[in-house]
């Protein structure tokens, strides 16, 4: 192994293989490895300009233990940033330290002078290289070593029930309801981005933590150390940016459903809740509103004045989101120019298609800056003159008909190698388009996210989840990683997407539950596809925004009186604490923190407070505690030290016990924590 320590950076070389590593950012250190002659040269999440911080590299000569039982010297390095220290050992194996701690080490068994006789044999070693067959690319593996000790949140949105993801295989790729945000926050004290938007998988395995990259040209990962989580948000956002400011005209409702089929439509619900004395901050028109997908235009049949449409949406007060899908269908007006053009996805073999849903479709190829410009031209033309507001960026992954990511091919390269930054790219068509037209706040909602996302304004929801409270449970797990992962504005459709009756009491139930914990979230929007498919179509023809299904409505009213009444007072919840949530928004913006916050969070000395997935902070002051089952009445709820005052009836409780509140169908549990 040899070594070079010059302006702060560490470069080790061995074997085919340059490590690097360097200070990137306060007490944080960026580690990359190549096979190749140079690195990519892509910052890929990286993209603020780091905190200018005096970094230490130093070269030194450590006693080993030689084959042959002897004694003698070898060579390590380390580098020092602040808080965190790393290591590099003669064999190229790294140890990371927080201050005097360690905290992380890459796993080795092979001969090195540490390891034991016995395990010498295995030969697996820390980080291997598999050449990809017929590319330039190779396939990474890289290990650590294992920690009982250790807690793992983060990564981004998994449809499980875990909060902690130690014990944990995750696929890192992106699926409808998936999303991979790698960056994990360890309760030892560290957090570590997976600076690679390739295709592969981590396990945080009891033996090993593994992390895989299917294709990729660098290994790349990012490491800080700090003392609590909010301190690791706040080193994290600071080198792959913060979330702009959020327009407070959108901090209440936002009503959508599948789906509003005409402007008629929309306008009778925007004067239905006028009517009612209901102010609603966003109405979203959903999917084939348009002609064929790709065309990205309103259908004029039933859509004939959508300025109109939107002048009088605007004098009530309500902004304007319209859905956009990244498929093109074969019959657009736009497939044949995009596919000369090279601004579609590529298969590697067969049919040239991505996506089947009503249609034979290819979807864009939002990695190409000319795609990017094509559509945004078009969306601007066919939307945002008309005065729309904001873009529902649907199906971002992108939805592809099967997820065999080793069949599709971007400009950059095969998916396997970059596939999981399309949703990031996707947002940048709509994002710098409107920056360019001299917008500020800008909101757009997306079905997906990478690293990073959180700076391109992007209000991430969790898919197209199933109206159950078991999926109900997940969410919260979701959410609250999504947080640490460094996206804070995230949100869910409310009693989920899938509903088969919405006339069944125990969906009604569901609804309101879910509903009262929207409250307390960082968008508060009702959507879901509401069964049953018992509507007549419009027209016959087999295209256009007539002929396919459409949900139940799905308006505060649409349920009865007595879930009208517990959603008008739960309304009136939200509108009230208009000024609480905008300090949330506002603090997200200046330091990373997410509006819904794991109890460990914001009491991170509080043992029991690791533990706990079934409750959670809403900011620093309201402790939620939703509840996730049918016919469930009452909940035990922890209070961490301090003084507690139920919102409901002012009772104040000591903290440092569990206690048994109420929960009766119209209100969940939620403390305020007292000065």
């Amino acid at each position: 192994m040899r070594f070079q320590t010059k302006n702060g950076v560490l470069i080790a070389q061995a074997n085919g293989e340059t490590l690097r590593i360097e200070p990137w950012g306060k007490d944080s250190l960026r580690v990359r490895a190549t096979m190749l002659p140079g690195f990519s040269g892509k910052d890929w999440a990286l993209t603020e300009v780091p905190e200018k911080t005096e970094a230490k590299a130093e070269q030194f000569a450590v006693d080993h233990l030689e084959i042959d039982g002897s004694m003698g010297k070898r060579t390590s390095a380390s580098i020092t940033n602040g808080k965190i220290r790393a290591v590099v050992n003669f064999a190229g194996v790294i140890t990371f330290y927080k201050e005097e701690q360690e905290i992380l080490r890459e796993y080795h068994r092979c001969y090195d002078g540490t390891i034991s006789k016995e395990s010498r044999c295995l030969k697996t070693v820390n980080r291997e290289w598999k050449g990809v067959i017929g590319g330039s690319e190779y396939g990474l593996n890289l290990k650590f070593e294992s920690n009982d000790e250790e807690k793992i949140f983060g990564m981004g949105q998994y449809q499980q029930k875990y909060m902690d993801l130690k014990g944990c295989t995750l696929e890192l790729a992106q699926r409808n309801s998936q999303i991979s945000v790698p960056f994990a926050v360890s309760s030892l004290g560290y957090g570590m981005l997976w600076n690679n938007p390739a295709v592969g998988q981590v396990t945080f395995g009891k033996n090993y933590t593994e992390w895989t990259a299917r294709s990729t040209k660098d290994m790349d990962y990012w490491l800080t150390a700090a003392d609590t989580p909010k301190e690791i948000l706040e080193n994290y956002t600071a080198v792959t940016g913060r979330a702009p400011k959020f327009p407070e005209d959108r901090m209440g409702l936002w009503q959508c459903k599948l789906r509003y089929r005409t402007q008629e439509e929309v306008l009778e619900v925007a004067r239905r809740y006028q009517k009612e004395g209901i102010k609603i901050d966003q109405i979203v028109i959903d999917f084939f509103h348009w002609t064929v997908q790709g065309d990205w235009k309103f259908d004029e049949k039933y859509w004939p004045n959508p300025k109109a449409m939107v002048d009088e949406l605007h004098s009530m007060g309500i902004k304007v989101i319209v859905s956009v899908w990244p498929s093109v269908d074969r019959k657009s007006e736009n497939f044949w120019p995009m596919l000369d053009r090279g601004l579609l996805i590529k298969t590697e073999r067969g049919a040239l298609q991505t996506y089947d849903f009503q249609g034979d479709c290819v979807e864009i190829d939002v990695f190409n800056p000319e795609t990017r410009k094509y559509v945004w031209e078009v969306c601007k033309k066919n939307y945002y003159d008309f005065g729309i507001d904001a873009f529902w960026l649907d199906n971002s992954e992108p939805d592809f008909g099967v997820y065999d990511f080793d069949h599709y091919r971007y400009i950059d390269g095969p998916a396997l190698s970059c596939s999981n930054i399309y949703p990031q790219l996707y947002s940048r068509v709509f994002y710098d388009g409107m920056k360019a037209e001299g917008e500020e706040n800008i909101v757009n909602l997306l079905r997906c996210a990478w690293a990073g996302s959180q700076k391109y304004g992007n209000v991430v929801w969790s898919g197209d989840v199933p109206s159950t409270f078991e999926a109900f449970y997940d969410q919260l797990q979701a959410g609250l990683n999504m947080g640490l992962a460094g996206i804070p504005w995230w949100t869910t459709d409310i009693g989920g997407f899938m509903t088969d009756d919405v006339n069944d009491p125990d969906f009604q139930q569901l609804l309101i539950r879910w509903y009262e914990f929207a409250v307390y979230s960082a968008v508060f929007r009702m959507h879901g596809d509401r069964g049953p498919h018992n509507i007549p179509t419009l027209d016959d023809r087999d295209f256009g925004g007539g002929y396919l299904y459409t949900g139940q409505s799905n308006e505060l009213w649409s349920y009865g009186e007595e879930n009208y009444r517990i959603m008008k007072k739960y309304y009136d919840i939200r509108i009230s604490m208009h000024d609480y949530i905008k300090q949330l928004y506002d603090e997200a913006s200046e330091n990373g923190s997410p509006l819904i916050r794991t109890m460990f969070y914001e009491f991170p000395d509080d043992k029991k407070c690791w533990e706990l997935q079934e409750q959670y902070m809403f900011g620093s002051e309201y402790l939620v505690a939703p509840i996730f089952h049918l016919n469930e009445f009452e909940r035990e709820v922890y209070l961490p030290e301090g003084r507690w005052e139920d919102t409901r009836d002012g009772k104040v409780y000591e903290g440092g016990q569990t206690i048994r509140a109420a929960a009766p169908i119209d209100s969940i549990p939620v403390f305020k924590k007292m000065a």
